[in-house]
């Protein structure tokens, strides 16, 4: 997911988003644990994703807006 989605979600389509990443977050790595991952990739990808997430949620929190 690209910051520009991100930023056109409302607050609680985010916190609904971060969620959903969060228990994908939770499967992959079981998946992991248990050799049936085919694309290692997508861990990385999760954590991205949730930490772009966060970001654009305390930037809302802090009132600031990037161009």
């Amino acid at each position: 997911m690209k910051i520009k989605d991100i930023r056109l979600l409302k607050t609680e389509e985010m916190v609904k988003k971060l969620d959903d990443t969060h228990r994908q977050l939770l499967d992959l790595r079981f998946k992991a644990a248990t050799k049936q991952i085919k694309n290692h990739r997508e861990i990385p990808q999760a954590r991205r994703d949730i930490a772009r997430i966060k970001t654009e949620k305390r930037e809302r929190e802090l009132g600031i807006r990037q161009g």
